[in-house]
């Protein structure tokens, strides 16, 4: 399903049950127009716990996000990396140059079609990758080097493999980050029920239309932001994962 729709439908469904209590604490309470009196004493802790409450989700959102944008920008740094290396090993005795050149696009097509598709799915990462990587270090660290322009290209395609050794760590650590943990769930979807549900059906005073109009809004934008942590949990799948467009691009350059 569209992620859009989707949205849709949860903040629609999320807006209907808000107001659906709203108005049934209304129809069949004991204050046909609310309880005016709980006004200050209610008003006093809906700012504290919706103030919590809203730093909580701004702080997971803005982790999220920044994760995201970490994920693209490791793996635009591990392609380029890659194709340095491989340009770096041109320098170097013909059999050491075919052998790089051949697993740096071995390894950037393992990338793109063994490794991302289980990152996207939570699956176990093949050990291909890390081997091509270290059959690629191995084919540079025994080229010879009789001068030192060789010693030069050489120690550059060292020094960009290990660049993409340690970009590819950062990356895997960032699939098995797990997201958001079952406790801050917790507390973001409770936080929600009482910002959202039980604490603005405390106040009097309004019409019945009003009130139900108030407590719909605020439960569908805060199912909104719901919606979009939920999305943003694993940088390589959901609404706005990262595609490896950055090992297709330099699997274009290696070939």
């Amino acid at each position: 399903m569209n992620i859009f729709v989707a949205g849709s439908l949860w903040v629609a469904g999320a807006a209907c049950v808000g107001g659906l209590i709203a108005y049934l604490v209304r129809r069949f309470g004991r204050d046909d127009e609310g309880r005016p009196g709980n006004n200050d004493a209610a008003g006093q802790v809906f700012t504290i716990v919706g103030g919590l409450h809203a730093v909580l989700v701004a702080f997971v959102l803005i982790s999220l996000y920044d994760s995201v944008s970490t994920v693209s920008q490791t793996a635009q740094s591990e392609a380029d990396s890659l194709v340095a290396a491989s340009w770096a090993a041109d320098a170097l005795p013909e059999a050491t140059k075919d052998r790089v050149h051949q697993l740096a696009a071995a390894y950037a097509r393992t990338v793109e079609e063994q490794e991302w598709p289980r990152l996207a799915d939570g699956g176990e990462v093949p050990a291909t990758g890390a081997s091509q990587l270290d059959q690629m270090r191995q084919a540079v660290a025994e080229a010879p080097a009789d001068d030192d322009w060789l010693l030069d290209r050489k120690t550059e395609a060292s020094n960009q493999l290990w660049s993409v050794y340690q970009a590819r760590q950062q990356r895997l650590a960032h699939s098995g980050a797990g997201g958001v943990g079952a406790v801050v769930w917790f507390a973001l979807i409770l936080g929600s029920l009482i910002t959202a549900i039980l604490l603005p059906n405390l106040f009097g005073g309004t019409r019945l239309a009003a009130h139900i109009v108030i407590v719909s809004t605020l439960a569908g934008t805060i199912t909104l932001l719901l919606f979009a942590i939920y999305q943003l949990q694993n940088p390589f799948s959901g609404g706005v994962s990262v595609p490896p467009e950055a090992f297709t691009s330099a699997l274009a350059r290696l070939v």
